[in-house]
């Protein structure tokens, strides 16, 4: 073979590769910008969904919202459903029942303690995304992860305002905090190399978050509690969380873990407090003062840096 035609090859080989290369970065940067999105929705959500708690108790605010969820989801993914394994509806099963436990420990969680003590922990996913990520393949995370987590943490520690006396709703947030974690390292684990779509997921997911959520409702309500009378100030919030904050949400969640890591996952949706720093300012005029901002910053920064970190191992 003579020099020339191996620079030939050479060129060729490397153009072929480039490409791919190309691709995944494009890839990998759209999934991030789809996660920021969701991280801004759910910012968004705690004013649309405290405005719905008055007209109806958590429960059933959340069997409404996945109701419509689980018919929407439904409808869409019908034929991508029919075609699903059974291997990977149960698949589907066991990350709805996990979605159901995060639920029920957050919002119980938030009705027991402060809205800055949940805002505080429920950030602690940060912490926990990359330690059980790491942790399940028998690796210790590396300390730059830890440190941008850290970090993350410590803006929202300072954004919210510190956290008091430790409590029950704190002992469930917590316990939220985990499970969102466990969620997000499931998801990747479970679908990875899985022929089941993403629609598939979020309508089987939902399904299963709708029936536990009904037998819980029944059991406390009753089949007549479950009727309820409100205006259209209540049926636009649940059209919102179903829509965005749920359907849309959890797809591209599901997506996006397909195609990132869990670690970057988990410190892309960490700038939720942060979101919701910003459109509380924007939309309600709460005041914006050197402290919040330091705090807002510093999750920020720890949010880039975890991202770069990552990239890097």
């Amino acid at each position: 073979m003579t020099t020339s035609t191996k620079e030939t090859l050479l060129v060729d080989i490397l153009e072929n590769v480039s490409i791919p290369v190309r691709r995944s970065r494009t890839s990998s940067f759209w999934a991030d910008l789809a996660v920021l999105g969701v991280a801004f929705v759910w910012g968004a959500s705690y004013p649309v969904a405290k405005g719905a708690l008055f007209y109806a108790p958590v429960l059933i605010l959340v069997l409404y919202r996945f109701v419509v969820t689980t018919i929407f989801a439904a409808v869409v993914a019908r034929h991508e459903i029919g075609s699903t394994s059974r291997g990977d509806r149960i698949r589907g099963v066991v990350l709805g029942t996990i979605l159901f436990s995060i639920l029920i420990a957050e919002t119980y969680g938030v009705a027991l303690t402060s809205a800055m003590n949940a805002a505080l922990i429920i950030s602690l996913c940060v912490m926990f995304t990359p330690i059980i990520d790491y942790g399940l393949s028998r690796r210790i995370p590396p300390t730059s992860i830890l440190a941008s987590a850290g970090i993350s943490c410590i803006g929202v520690g300072i954004l919210t305002g510190g956290i008091g006396e430790v409590s029950l709703g704190d002992a469930l947030v917590l316990v939220a905090a985990i499970l969102r974690a466990v969620m997000v390292v499931s998801t990747k684990r479970l679908l990875t190399g899985r022929q089941i779509s993403s629609a598939a997921l979020t309508a089987i997911q939902a399904s299963m978050v709708t029936t536990l959520t009904l037998v819980l409702a029944v059991v406390q309500f009753g089949f007549s509690g479950l009727v309820i009378r409100a205006d259209l100030q209540f049926w636009g919030a649940v059209a919102f969380l179903s829509l965005f904050c749920t359907i849309a949400a959890f797809y591209i969640q599901n997506s996006a873990v397909r195609k990132s890591t869990p670690t970057r996952v988990g410190f892309l949706m960490g700038t939720e407090p942060f979101f919701g720093f910003v459109l509380a300012h924007l939309l309600l005029a709460e005041p914006l003062t050197l402290t919040n901002s330091i705090g807002a910053g510093l999750i920020l920064v720890g949010t880039l840096a975890g991202i770069l970190f990552e990239n890097r191992t």
